[in-house]
């Protein structure tokens, strides 16, 4: 069905790709984004892979009176944080994911 050199190359193709993965995917958990809610009352730092990292509160945004606001604005912080890194996780996987195809679940890929 192959001859023995199509098949070599689709090998070393493959090899090649998921070598690509793990690259893109070792930067994407080094990268961080950071996104904020509030008019910047509150911040919250993402590694391109999901993992939160830090979360900054601006004093004036506590108000012992309101913990519901401060939450809503923590949570609203961390989904923008999040909704970057998955941006940047495309930008990063966009390309190996398209050259990939469908094909992706049956190669065994790690993160695939």
């Amino acid at each position: 069905m192959f001859a023995g050199g199509d098949l070599q190359k689709m090998l070393q193709q493959a090899q090649q790709m998921q070598a690509d993965m793990m690259q893109a995917q070792a930067e994407l958990a080094e990268s961080e984004v950071t996104a904020s809610a509030g008019g910047g009352l509150v911040s919250a730092t993402v590694t391109g892979d999901g993992e939160l990292k830090g979360v900054k509160i601006d004093p004036k945004a506590v108000d012992p009176e309101d913990v519901e606001t401060l939450e809503d604005l923590i949570l609203a912080a961390v989904q923008a944080a999040n909704a970057d890194a998955k941006r940047l996780a495309a930008e990063k996987m966009g390309p190996l994911g398209d050259a990939l195809g469908g094909m992706s679940g049956g190669l065994g890929l790690p993160g695939m």
